[in-house]
């Protein structure tokens, strides 16, 4: 019996070796990290394609770790999938640790995979060096969610007449709400300071190309909503503000693109999107991110398979509109122009020049660990629970020992799925 035992457990081990290389020969890996419901969509996309009868069929892989998973098999050299989706922000490291492979041979077989084709924010995001590593799939990030009937109640629905909510709009009710009636949340607040910054004109990284956190345009921002906060107008420290905005109590909620989708499950809910609020209206801007289709530098990866992924990413190009279901501003052009992309609410995010040019990217390279930084001491500051000064210092202190270190707290980074687990 113990030796039977034995013989199973090394064929368990062996299936499960076998899978982590790839398995079949004529199957594309693909990894995701789309844990949320967006996974299903993924799925729906993949089989879409594959019921083409492709010469390569796609195996879509959902990694709830899959940039630690990355690493590993990189370092290992062994189980390296053929395709990824990768967030923007990961390209910079990506390219300079030589992990990233060109897109140039995919591009040169599928002229129709070009720039004009996709949004240009979402398309650059894989540009470095005049060289083109991904292939945008989204875009996604901040939006703004207003409660309709509390609009109306609090007789200011005319804030949207220009699209942007301004600090200044926010501020006339004082004192003039309901008890447990707030006007915002603090839903992805690190988010909102991102955006708040590129209003103020400022940047996260010195002329030098040194993270700059502790700066007058950080700290202009967070006392800015800070005021907010200090108002009363803002869902309390520690209080789940997204279902705040659900049950009804609240005119604003800051949460994602996505978050349309677990909105629209609450009866009785009457909402619709704007822009992430503003200091002037002629000024706004949505943090985004995009989801971008790449190769792992991989000595296995055939031209057959390249040529394979190719035929795939055409596909999507042509065929994504399953991916608005998910919530998401699908980066194809041929996919936003449909009159059936009018049906989703975050086409609101591209239904002007303007609009689309308020989705910004972040793509300097020391993002991820600034972004750390913010979800970590953003809240604290902004409801008082310590010095904006002191914040700012320590956040700085922060960002400059991780890049100091070299790593990335891979266990400690927010992923945009996490952050949208709330959906």
């Amino acid at each position: 019996m113990k030796h039977m035992s034995k013989i199973m457990l090394t064929f368990s081990l062996a299936v499960v070796l076998l899978a982590g290389c790839g398995g079949n020969k004529n199957t594309i890996e693909f990894w995701t990290p789309l844990t949320g419901e967006d996974g299903a969509n993924m799925d729906a996309l993949v089989d879409a394609y594959n019921a083409t009868e492709p010469e390569y069929e796609i195996n879509h892989v959902i990694a709830s770790d899959m940039y630690t998973k990355m690493y590993t098999v990189l370092n290992s050299g062994s189980g390296i999938p053929d395709l990824s989706i990768i967030h923007a922000d990961r390209v910079p490291n990506f390219v300079n640790q030589g992990l990233l492979e060109p897109m140039t041979s995919i591009l040169e077989a599928h002229p129709d995979i070009n720039e004009e084709n996709y949004l240009l924010e979402a398309w650059d995001a894989g540009t470095v060096d005049d060289t083109q590593y991904t292939v945008p799939l989204d875009i996604h990030g901040s939006a703004m969610y207003y409660n309709e009937d509390l609009l109306a109640k609090y007789d200011v629905e005319h804030w949207l007449d220009d699209d942007v909510v301004t600090f200044d709009e926010m501020l006339s009710l004082q004192g003039q709400l309901e008890e447990g009636d707030y006007v915002l949340n603090d839903a992805l607040l690190s988010w909102v300071i991102f955006a708040q910054i590129q209003n103020l004109g400022g940047d996260i990284q010195d002329e030098n190309g040194n993270p700059a956190v502790d700066t007058p345009e950080m700290k202009a921002a967070i006392e800015a909503i800070k005021e907010l906060s200090d108002a009363g107008l803002m869902t309390p420290f520690g209080e789940d503000g997204y279902l705040a905005f659900q049950s009804g109590n609240v005119l604003f909620s800051t949460d994602g693109t996505w978050s349309s989708l677990g909105h629209a499950e609450v009866e009785g809910l009457n909402f619709g999107v704007t822009n992430i609020y503003a200091f002037e209206p002629d000024t706004f801007h949505n943090r985004a991110s995009s989801h971008l289709f790449a190769m792992l530098t991989s000595e296995d990866r055939t031209d057959e398979k390249e040529e394979g992924i190719g035929e795939f990413l055409d596909f999507l190009r042509e065929n994504s509109m399953e991916w608005a279901e998910a919530g998401q501003i699908v980066a194809s052009v041929d996919v936003i122009e449909s009159p059936e992309y009018e049906n989703y609410m975050q086409s609101f995010f591209t239904s002007t020049e303007k609009q689309t040019d308020s989705l910004y990217i972040y793509t300097y390279e020391h993002y991820p660990y600034i972004a750390e930084a913010l979800d970590n001491y953003s809240a604290d500051m902004v409801h008082g629970e310590i010095g904006i000064d002191e914040g700012l210092a320590e956040m700085q202190r922060f960002v400059d020992d991780r890049v100091s270190e070299g790593t990335l707290d891979l266990d400690n980074v927010v992923t945009d799925e996490e952050e949208g687990e709330e959906e």
